[in-house]
């Protein structure tokens, strides 16, 4: 089966603070998808919320 990704759909990703969550946070914000992003370190998570949004993700 292969899966299509549109901008329209909306990614979920936990443990986004670090690591392969970051990276796939970085990865669908490039390609202008619509993200929740949870992780523990609050912190870093409003970090990369912003870097996603000047990235040009949601």
């Amino acid at each position: 089966m292969s899966a299509r990704f549109r901008s329209s759909n909306v990614v979920v990703i936990t443990g986004a603070s670090s690591g392969i969550g970051r990276s796939t946070a970085l990865a669908f914000a490039r390609k202008g998808a619509r993200l929740v992003l949870a992780a523990r370190k609050k912190e870093k998570l409003d970090s990369l919320a912003r870097e996603c949004a000047g990235i040009g993700s949601e």
